[in-house]
């Protein structure tokens, strides 16, 4: 009874947040429905608005998981609670994306103290693991998609205990309650989004791999959109995680099944044991802060995130710029944009990785940034772009690359995620976490998958004798691109949180958030819905079925070389403003927001 009452809520709820309305209710007697999904399958559109509140405000990537975190909110817990809720909902319904099997970035402000600090639950590489691990007897490199599906891209968990870490030191409520709603669902059922379907339709031999019949049909095919999905295994594994702690994950019969899966993976055993997963600690610490145009303070992810680092330099080299006489959109712009970014990805592909010897100093420094803004050419592209030169001896090579996915570009699928919370109390949480590729390493554990982040590693060691900043090494953590940020005023107050799926391209849709606030003034929906652009490998890409297509002649014009193509993100963020909270989601990933 009680069972079905919580799914009741959640059905009522679900019905109240698509009408539009900004306030908690839970007296809506309308059936949830299949059909309710906003966009296609990788970047469609809906016309949002942002959502008000003054109490609280949570944007996630799916309804149900804003819903479980606003429930939270609702009963009286904090950031810390809601933000526990809801992932462990998007470990449930975007499995493909992120989960226990995974890690995250949470960033936390605490309104009573001031206190501003990270949460590092990223994997680690096994103690097993060793530079050449991803060299074929040849010596060469495998490909990406040689070892995505297999036991060696596993690197140990650490979404789960960065979330127990944090909530031991922060959290309100008691843990169990925190995993209600992500066990009923489990329990319950769920509805195939189209994004789950197209990420199930789209990766070869999936529907092989142990523990996926929940999600095909007997002749390997997916199962429809609005199919509802059960997932006892998953139950059974939070309802034992909600009793007993984290101790049964790390030290207990789950670390065991995981040991097993990696060890007695089908195409490539990897290197993960029960010893890594006892010894694993997520850690925490400060936030990576720099000014922006002398009013903002921006404050993100230090290292092993390349994101807060390369967002701060973007946004460095771009304060020499007055942006605000561009119109958003405008080819002034979007060329000022991508010539910074192709500049802060060059030093961030060559210094960047978990090592001691980084120059984070020297690379945010003011004047240094300047100087690479004065290598601008506001009439010319550069497709020559060399990172900057620093006196010492980083660890690093001219040609050094950051992953494999750089080495060997994959295409980019909507995995990852990421919520935005702020409270009742003035605290805020800003929250991304992934297994890597969608459904991760494949493997599949009591219910949930594996990751396959040692693929973020470099494929290849050293390059010309010199060894490479983001090789593989025992107990390192992998170069992510995860960029959960805050942005303060010049008064320390707490004015954004924002953060974005989508692998290397994360940070350039955070920035571009950033910007269309800070610089353009958008409300908090536009700056989200505002169509994305990207600089990478080369390449410049404009969102499809947006009208930057129409802005692929002038930038060519001057020397950019664009593709038109779909461009996911999943933005969620929330604004502060005169006391009242603003929340937005992504339109392209069936994004929600509430607040009350």
């Amino acid at each position: 009874m009680i069972k079905k009452l919580t799914l009741f809520l959640i059905i009522a709820l679900s019905e109240f947040i698509i009408s539009g309305c900004t306030n908690l209710q839970l007296t809506s007697k309308k059936p949830y429905s299949n059909d309710q999904w906003h966009g296609d399958e990788f970047s469609g559109f809906s016309q949002y608005k942002s959502v008000i509140g003054e109490k609280y405000m949570i944007s996630t990537s799916e309804k149900l998981a804003s819903m479980a975190g606003a429930e939270i909110l609702e009963n009286g817990g904090n950031a810390i609670d809601a933000s526990i809720a809801s992932q462990l909902v998007l470990n449930v319904i975007e499995p493909h994306s992120s989960g226990i099997g995974g890690g995250l970035f949470l960033l936390y402000h605490d309104k009573k103290s001031g206190k501003n600090v990270y949460f590092n639950g990223r994997e680690n590489a096994p103690i097993n693991s060793f530079p050449e691990m991803f060299l074929d007897i040849q010596g060469n490199p495998q490909k990406f998609f040689e070892v995505v599906g297999t036991g060696l891209a596993v690197g140990t968990p650490g979404a789960l205990h960065a979330l127990f870490n944090a909530h031991q030191q922060y959290g309100k409520m008691p843990w169990k309650k925190l995993f209600v709603k992500a066990i009923n669902i489990a329990r319950e059922g769920y509805p195939i989004s189209p994004k789950m379907f197209a990420n199930l339709k789209s990766i070869k031999h999936l529907s092989e791999s142990d523990g996926m019949r929940i999600y095909f049909d007997n002749d390997g095919q997916p199962k429809k959109i609005g199919t509802i999905i059960k997932n006892y295994q998953l139950a059974k594994t939070l309802e034992t995680i909600a009793n007993k702690g984290i101790k049964p994950f790390y030290e207990g019969q789950i670390a065991q099944d995981i040991e097993f899966a990696v060890k007695n993976s089908k195409k490539m055993a990897g290197y993960l044991t029960k010893e890594d997963l006892k010894k694993y600690r997520s850690n925490s610490g400060k936030l990576i802060c720099a000014k922006y145009r002398q009013t903002y303070k921006i404050c993100s992810m230090p290292l092993p995130s390349s994101g807060g680092i390369t967002i701060l330099q973007t946004l460095g080299i771009l304060e020499n710029f007055d942006l605000s006489q561009y119109k958003p959109n405008s080819p002034e712009a979007i060329h000022l944009i991508l010539e910074s970014l192709k500049l802060s990805y060059s030093d961030r592909n060559k210094y960047l990785g978990d090592i001691p010897t980084v120059p984070i100093k020297q690379m945010l420094d003011k004047q240094y940034l300047k100087m690479r803004a004065q290598t601008i050419n506001i009439n010319q592209a550069n497709n020559n772009v060399r990172p900057g030169d620093f006196e010492g001896d980083f660890e690093t090579s001219k040609k050094s690359i950051t992953s494999s996915k750089i080495y060997y570009p994959t295409p980019e699928k909507p995995s990852t995620t990421h919520l935005s919370v702020v409270d009742q109390y003035g605290n805020a949480v800003s929250l991304t976490s992934s297994i890597e590729y969608p459904f991760g390493s494949t493997l599949i554990v009591d219910g949930f998958f594996l990751n396959n982040q040692m693929t973020d590693f470099s494929f290849l060691p050293s390059v010309d004798g010199k060894a490479v900043a983001n090789r593989v090494e025992p107990l390192k953590q992998p170069l992510s691109s995860m960029s959960p940020t805050f942005v303060f005023d010049n008064k320390n107050r707490l004015i954004e949180v924002v953060g974005s799926p989508n692998g290397p391209r994360i940070i350039q849709h955070v920035i571009k958030a950033l910007i269309a606030t800070l610089d353009w003034k958008l409300d908090i929906q536009e700056a989200i819905s505002l169509p994305n652009f990207i600089a990478l490998n080369g390449i410049v890409e404009l969102e499809k079925n947006t009208d930057l297509i129409y802005l692929k002649k002038p930038l060519q014009k001057i020397g950019h070389k664009v593709k038109i193509t779909h461009i996911t993100s999943a933005i969620q963020a929330i604004k502060i403003e005169n006391s009242k909270l603003y929340g937005g989601a992504d339109p392209r990933r069936q994004g929600s927001a509430i607040g009350k």
